[in-house]
């Protein structure tokens, strides 16, 4: 592992560091706990040389910045503090024993271990890694990250450079990736942008959009009170290949997308639920700016928490509801900017999230790059492990209410989770209404044009 940099730097913080923070509980729970990670597993195929994957993780480490960057707060400020590169550790596991009708099965359960792993966001380097060997064809590769220094567009760049350098390596020749900036620059562009100004039009368009807007909560099971827990339970859940096959054509019938068509089943979902019809409900996006800013294959925190209002008074069709969705979601993506800026212009949104029995709710599908299905890079073949479908009582944090994740599999079936905070939330809530919400979906996209129930 060698580079030019071998002491330690600071910076300030990006604007989505600073987002963060505003949730900050200390070391312990939150953002800042041990357990907001991310976890992702793949299934590799060939021969691996553990010397040569621990090279090729030291050498992710020392391209990619974030994951050697802590978030510094003490004395009332907050900066980037940018270490030197350190190893990453490598855990390896033996799973010869192991029946090959149930290596599946452990692949499920060494991932549901992990994630009820810690990993603390002051200690870097904020990666890690285990290597679990069926035989000498066959592992499983899990990847755990701090989400404070990574998120999900983070997790296909770390595995796909892993990849590439583990190849070179192999072969004795550079590796085959394209140039990135250091997440410093990501920080110094954003405040920069900010103090140009030049974003009136996106700041009158949130001031405008959300003027009374709350956010979207789910009502809790049990009130919120200072002994609760902070652990994250998740629930995961299979919608049919038939469903989505039927949603992607009816998105394609409007010029929309099937995030477009998933969202609009959520908007309904709500309404059911509460009698609401003028609904926010908050989602991610890649906060990574346009192709020519650079930042598309940086490692670091880059999303946006972007709420998207819809009002389906009016809609008495789903095609209808679609149509509007559709509206919301062009108009939010192209005013997309960074979270803090759109809270400042709508100081109410999230007074329902601090009502003591309600709690926020985001919505996300991910529309990831560099998914490895298969890839062949070097002399192992890589496939991303996304078909689990074991509930878990612990699992990577949220921090706060829930989470709920839909996943495209390969298979055409869309694969989700919910994950939750079980101080909150009862277990049967929450399939109770991860199955209205797939019945919901499944009759809509089936009749998009029968007239929907009336209130």
């Amino acid at each position: 592992m060698t580079t030019s940099e071998t002491f330690t730097t600071t910076a300030p913080l990006s604007l989505n560091q600073e987002f963060v923070c505003v949730f900050d509980q200390g070391d312990d729970g939150g953002p800042f706990g041990p357990r907001y990670h991310l976890v992702h597993g793949w299934r590799v195929r060939g021969a691996i040389d553990e010397e040569t994957l621990r090279g090729a993780l030291d050498d992710v480490v020392v391209r990619h910045e974030a994951l050697r960057t802590r978030i510094v707060r003490r004395d009332g400020s907050r900066h980037q503090e940018i270490l030197p590169p350190c190893p990453v550790e490598l855990d390896v596991r033996d799973l010869s024993a192991t029946a090959k009708e149930r290596r599946d099965e452990v692949v499920d359960a060494l991932l549901d271990e992990v994630e009820a792993s810690t990993i603390p966001s002051g200690t870097v380097p904020h990666l890690r890694a285990v290597l679990g060997r069926f035989d000498d064809q066959d592992a499983i590769l899990v990847i755990i990250t701090h989400h404070t220094a990574t998120d999900g567009w983070s997790m296909r760049l770390i595995i796909r450079d892993v990849a590439q350098y583990y190849a070179a390596r192999r072969e004795g020749v550079p590796a085959a990736l394209p140039e990135t900036r250091p997440y410093r620059e990501y920080a110094h562009w954003q405040l920069a942008s900010a103090q140009e100004g030049g974003a009136e039009a996106e700041h009158d368009y949130w001031r405008e959009k959300l003027r009374g807007a709350e956010i979207f909560t789910v009502r809790t099971d049990r009130p919120r009170s200072a002994e609760a827990g902070q652990e994250t339970s998740v629930h995961r859940f299979l919608i049919g290949a038939e469903t989505i096959s039927r949603a992607t054509a009816l998105a394609r019938s409007v010029r929309g997308t099937l995030f477009m068509v998933l969202l609009s089943a959520f908007y309904l979902l709500e309404h059911r639920e509460t009698g609401r019809s003028d609904i926010t409900v908050p989602t991610f996006t890649p906060g990574r700016g346009r192709e020519r800013d650079g930042f598309g294959d940086m490692v670091g925190s880059c999303f946006n928490f972007l709420p998207l209002r819809t009002d389906v008074a009016a809609c008495r069709t789903f095609r209808q509801v679609l149509e509007r969705t559709r509206t919301t979601c062009l108009e939010g993506y192209s005013h997309d900017i960074p979270t803090l800026r759109i809270f400042g212009q709508a100081p109410e949104l999230m007074r329902p999230a601090m009502e003591a029995d309600r709690a926020p709710w985001v919505f996300q599908v991910f529309p990831f790059p560099f998914v490895l299905d298969g890839e062949v890079i070097g002399d192992l073949e890589y496939t991303e492990v996304r078909l689990r479908l074991l509930d878990q009582a612990v699992g990577s944090d949220v921090p706060d209410g829930a989470l709920w994740t839909l996943n495209l599999h390969p298979t055409g079936e869309m694969v989700g989770s919910v994950q939750y905070k079980n101080a909150l939330y009862d277990h049967d809530t929450i399939t109770g209404l991860v199955a209205e919400y797939a019945r919901l979906l499944s009759e809509a996209v089936a009749a998009p044009d029968v007239p929907l129930p009336r209130d």
